[in-house]
């Protein structure tokens, strides 16, 4: 899998986090099905811990590393969370920074999945869309546009020490 969010994707969420990010939902929605909301994203994280675990490698964009919760002990266990991840075996994450400038895939998030048959998919998100792109022209563009974006952000090692920068200066 390789994704590139500009916004704390899923996989990486904290509770805490995903609770305060699902409750934000433009159409208002009860305490339970935040909560089943919340359990629902969550539970997409174990897919993290099947044996042998998925390389997933994740591009972040600077915003997404640069716009905190509301409150500052939930965005730095949050942070925390980021950096714990980056530091698992199978999981590479890097950061876009601001200083790359405009790049192809600004305006949404883009999930890479190649299948055991060998075919892949692009799933592209915005706000309140998604797009499910199976044609192998289509899916190549955007593997395209990925490897650039790849090549733009920060080496891992810069990006681990970027981010444990954030979470140094997130210490409520």
């Amino acid at each position: 899998m390789q994704k590139y969010a500009m916004v704390v994707p899923g996989l990486l969420q904290t509770d805490d986090f995903a609770r305060e990010a699902l409750a934000l939902a433009p159409a208002p929605i009860s305490a339970d099905e935040l909560e089943e909301n919340v359990a629902a994203r969550l539970s997409r994280q174990e897919l993290l811990h099947r044996n042998p675990p998925p390389d997933v490698r994740i591009i972040l964009d600077e915003s997404a590393l640069r716009r905190p919760a509301k409150d500052p002990k939930i965005w730095h266990e949050q942070l925390k969370r980021i950096v714990d991840a980056a530091d698992a075996p199978n999981m590479t994450i890097q950061v876009i920074p601001f200083s790359a400038g405009l790049h192809g895939l600004l305006g949404g998030s883009l999930t890479l999945l190649w299948m055991a048959d060998g075919s892949s998919v692009a799933y592209l998100e915005g706000n309140n869309s998604g797009d499910l792109i199976e044609e192998p022209g289509e899916v190549a563009r955007y593997r395209l546009a990925y490897d650039r974006l790849r090549d733009a952000a920060l080496s891992p090692h810069d990006s681990a020490a970027f981010m444990r920068q954030l979470v140094e200066d997130s210490r409520p």
